[in-house]
């Protein structure tokens, strides 16, 4: 029996060493690779500095300033969309003889109108005597009195192109 006895701790002593060489073989150097990239990936997280938590802090509040940064540009925008509505942004010129035998063409029609072709048109008549000038409304790109063909070749030239 005693025979048994030292064969059965010559088996276990045998199999500590060589879960011992596993051990040192296979376990270590794997926990060391995974110790290795669970830094890197603290680094990582943590913008290279402090804590993952401090870094993860750091982008909500960034997320909070950017969100609120926008509602601030989205409002902006609204209140130019109101502007350039109303602007006078669209505008047509021509030039024309209104008399014969005046030449140069220096009379000349001129529209100022906004978006929605609201505004107004510009005429100048030049003759050798003297100049005169009218102002007429214009409401959606229509004189809202009697306009000659000049103004209104004003007026559709102040037409923004169809998109």
């Amino acid at each position: 029996m005693q025979a048994g006895v030292l064969y059965a701790a010559a088996a276990l002593a045998g199999a500590l060493v060589a879960l011992l060489a596993y051990h040192i073989a296979v376990v270590r150097p794997a926990l060391a690779r995974m110790q290795s990239l669970l830094a890197v990936h603290d680094d990582l997280i943590a913008g290279g500095s402090g804590s993952a938590a401090g870094r993860l802090s750091a982008l909500e509040t960034g997320a909070a300033e950017n969100r609120s940064g926008a509602e601030r540009l989205d409002a902006r925008v609204t209140e130019l969309e109101a502007l350039a509505a109303t602007d006078l942004s669209q505008a047509g010129f021509v030039r024309y003889d209104a008399f014969t035998g005046n030449g140069a063409e220096l009379s000349y029609a001129l529209a100022l109108l906004n978006r929605q072709g609201d505004g107004v048109v510009i005429t100048s008549i030049y003759s050798r005597e003297d100049t005169r000038t009218y102002g007429k409304p214009v409401s959606k790109f229509k004189p809202t009195v009697q306009a000659s063909t000049e103004e209104l070749d004003a007026i559709e030239r102040a037409r923004p192109p169809a998109s």
